[in-house]
């Protein structure tokens, strides 16, 4: 028990949090203006519910505009939000145009909502982030003389309209700029002074900072918020999310112990040779080469070796582990000249071989093994002057330890009578024996074989040929063009044709689809109406409640039979929806259900809104009152106003405001406006100025310079517009689709074709090119100024040379 009350009261604090929240980020424009106090042609009236107020704007001269200061409040609430919601409860006459709300500067409306009773439709204009005007239309019918609460939610880019707690449209838009600058003029009830007069009663008009503001309007279509239920698995998930957050942090500040303990460390670039690790500008001798660490590389240079200077009895040779040649012992013998080592076999008199090495500047004999039996004909045998034993021709003389002489990168190669080094094929040797060798750089000396489109990179003994970005490899040697299109490694959209180009591709759409090429969007003929979006070549995807080839027909839900309403409601059918009205003698309770069940009798005889006479008696009925005469009495019909006796049917001016024509109609006082004959010649001219003479035409447009008669229509910023009994109505120009045309010219109020590839805005196909008065081609887009006339500028357009002169150059 103890938790569900935790629980609870967690509920109540989010509430209140969010209420809280709500509160100080909404504006009551009714409030805000303090309508109740002095606005002329606006009259305080009871409202939708039991006692609530609202306000009557009348059918004359009024200027319901906020205050400088007020008006700054407001929009500084409003600017730079992409998320909040308009709110409106209200009445409106029958057939009448006019605006809710108007925020705007100069002729910019940054918000404001219309309904526009002649064409049965709302009405948001916006300003975009470019600064371009646009307007979203609604088609639904509000000016009907009954109460409506609208909700106009928006959040970024995504539009949701309410209606009576319904949700009637949803919408994807382009972004409202709210960037909205100081001194715009806030209105309620009309354009300006002159222009958009909204006639009937408004109750409450809001704007909320946030997208889901029809919740005070409508609290029962609040699924999406977290219940109590709901909220010990939010509660578990902070705590789990907290657990991640601490250890998190535990080991950031284990590694920023770590790096603190770094910033005392001094940094340098190393380098790797053979396992062994240099530090920066470091140097070592690697075999018969010099080499240093430089900027993280190693690099080698062969040693330079001086000639040796040696006395007479002495000559330069190379000895084991030396890379320069040095001074050794010489013998003289028999007229040549033998370093320390060498081996000399002679013949005696007698014919017998005797071997001799020079030692201590003087040859010696040497005694050598008896000779090996060999395996090969006596043609085959060879006779060294090394040796006195003889070998087969082909004999191994590497084997016999010859090969340790033969260092780095070099190897033993036998010969005829003797064996020598030989350098690793990509080495050049160092030295004239070819015992130590050092790596040729190919790439710098010019010596590979890499074609175009390769890079060339030196590898030890050898290089290899690296492909530039955009080939692929043919062999070592060479690459060609990747073709991104053929092996599916481009970024073109299913519905785009891939052209290669060098290096990469290009994409464009295929035709029937319009985009950049990576994004390609179907195009239909006619376009999807009501919301509906083309999903291929001249197909449509509706969204729910219509249908159609081009979504144009509204599912009529109440004649198909898919609604089912309560008994005291009846089915209204709406664009792409509908909902369960509440009959005459019915109202809703509030919670405004779908299906109608939350209507319930009103009690016109408790609440007044009966037409009993006074000397009646109203009894309340279900969905109706009877109006029953005492017993024994004679009822008259007779009315009482201002203290005075008014017969049936008698009919008198009001004297406060001649302007309003009552009636007494079986005891009940009807007041309204003085209906304008303009026929008549008693006709009022101060409460009808629509009939004055002197005032023709009746319309002014909005700049003030032109007027117009009644039922004149005209054209002005793109915006069909009519006069109507002294009133603009505005609406967007319909336009006529364009598909199939090759060339296109748009920043008209409708785009149209062209023939004239010149006039056409959009670079049409990319693959063309032009030829220039000077014979270059240009690619298509490609723009210069042409030879010998520095005031023309021409253009490649569409495969046209285009060109146009700028007369400020001349």
């Amino acid at each position: 028990m103890g938790r569900v009350k935790l629980y609870f009261f967690h509920c109540i604090f989010l509430f209140s949090v969010w209420s809280l929240a709500l509160d100080s980020l909404h504006v009551n424009f009714l409030d805000e203006l303090k309508l109740g106090e002095s606005y002329a042609g606006v009259l305080q009236v009871d409202g939708l519910n039991n006692g609530s107020k609202a306000f009557l704007f009348q059918d004359s001269w009024r200027n319901v505009r906020a205050q400088g200061g007020v008006a700054a409040q407001i929009v500084a609430k409003l600017r730079q939000r992409s998320e909040f919601s308009v709110l409106v409860t209200f009445k409106q006459d029958t057939l009448n145009s006019g605006v809710l709300l108007s925020i705007h500067n100069g002729v910019q409306k940054y918000l404001e909502l219309e309904a526009s009773g002649q064409r049965s439709e709302i009405r948001l204009h916006y300003l975009t982030h470019d600064q371009q005007a646009r307007t979203e239309t609604f088609p639904y019918a509000l000016a009907a003389g009954r109460w409506h609460k609208l909700s106009l939610a928006v959040s970024a880019t995504h539009l949701v309209l309410h209606v009576d707690c319904n949700r009637i449209y949803e919408r994807t838009i382009e972004a409202l700029s709210v960037d909205i600058p100081s001194g715009s003029s806030v209105w309620i009830g009309q354009r300006n002074k002159a222009h958009g007069y909204f006639k009937g009663i408004m109750q409450d008009v809001m704007l909320m900072v946030s997208p889901q503001g029809y919740l005070s309007q409508c609290p029962d279509l609040n699924s999406t918020c977290p219940t109590c239920n709901d909220f010990h698995g939010l509660v578990q998930r902070i705590m789990e999310l907290q657990d991640v957050l601490a250890k998190t942090t535990s080991k950031l500040s284990h590694a920023e112990e770590k790096m603190r303990g770094l910033d005392g460390c001094y940094c340098e670039k190393s380098c790797t040779r053979s396992g062994v690790l240099y530090r920066e500008d470091e140097g070592w001798t690697d075999g018969c080469t010099n080499c240093s660490c430089s900027n993280g590389t190693v690099q080698c240079e062969p040693i330079s070796c001086p000639p040796p200077e040696c006395p007479p009895d002495s000559a330069p040779s190379y000895v084991p582990g030396a890379c320069c040649k040095e001074c050794q012992p010489v013998c003289l013998f028999r007229g040549r000249v033998y370093v320390e080592g060498d081996r000399r076999s002679v013949r005696d008199s007698a014919g017998n071989c005797l071997l001799f090495e020079c030692r201590a500047r003087s040859m010696r004999r040497v005694e050598e093994a008896p000779c090996p039996e060999l395996d090969c004909p006596e043609s085959e045998q060879i006779t060294l002057t090394d040796r006195c034993c003889k070998v087969c021709r082909g004999h191994d003389f590497c084997g016999e330890g010859r090969s340790s002489i033969c260092v780095e990168n070099s190897e033993c190669v036998n010969l005829e009578a003797g064996a020598c080094c030989s350098c690793n094929n990509g080495y050049r040797t160092l030295r004239d024996d070819s015992a130590y060798c050092h790596d040729i750089d190919e790439c710098a000396e010019g010596k590979h074989y890499c074609r175009e489109n390769t890079m060339c990179a030196n590898t030890p003994g050898s290089f290899m040929c690296i492909c530039l970005a955009g080939y692929i490899r043919i062999d070592d040697y060479s690459c060609t063009e990747r073709d991104e299109c053929e092996g599916g490694l481009h970024s073109c959209d299913e519905n785009a044709i891939c052209f290669n180009t060098v290096g990469g591709h290009s994409c464009t759409c295929k035709p029937g689809y319009h985009g950049n090429g990576t994004v390609c969007t179907a195009l239909c003929e006619g376009l999807c109406q009501n919301g509906g979006s083309c999903v291929s070549l001249d197909s449509c995807s509706c969204q729910l409640g219509f249908t159609g080839r081009r979504c144009e027909t509204d599912i009529d839900e109440c004649v198909e039979g898919f609604v089912e309403c309560d008994s005291r409601a009846t089915c209204v059918n709406l664009p792409g929806w509908y909902h369960c009205e509440c009959r005459d003698g019915y109202h809703d309770n509030g919670m405004f259900s779908t299906n109608g069940d939350s209507c319930e009798d009103i009690d016109e005889c408790d609440t007044g809104r009966h037409n009993c006479a006074n000397d009646t008696v109203c009894f309340n009925v279900e969905g109706g009152y009877d109006c029953h005469c005492p017993h024994g009495r004679n009822c008259s019909g007779d009315c009482h106003h201002d203290d005075k006796v008014k017969h049936n049917g008698q009919i008198w001016v009001l004297e406060e405001d001649r302007c309003s024509v009552c009636s007494c109609q079986a005891g009940h006082v009807l007041c309204r406006r003085m209906v304008c004959d303009c026929d008549s010649p008693s006709a009022d001219l101060l409460c009808c100025p629509e009939c004055d003479p002197r005032l023709s035409p009746h319309c002014v447009q909005q700049n003030g310079l032109l007027t117009y008669s009644n039922g004149d229509t005209w054209v002005d910023h793109c915006q069909q517009c009519q006069c109507m009994q002294g009133q603009v109505d505005c609406w967007s120009v319909p336009c006529e689709p364009v598909g199939g045309c090759d060339l296109v010219l748009e920043g008209e109020c409708c785009p149209r074709c062209v023939s004239d590839p010149c006039q056409a805005d959009a670079l049409n196909d990319i693959t063309t090119s032009c030829v220039d008065e000077s014979g270059l081609a240009r690619y298509s887009g490609a723009a210069w100024t042409k030879h010998g006339s520095e005031c023309t500028l021409c253009q490649c357009k569409n495969g046209h040379v285009c060109c146009s002169v700028d007369p400020l150059c001349l």
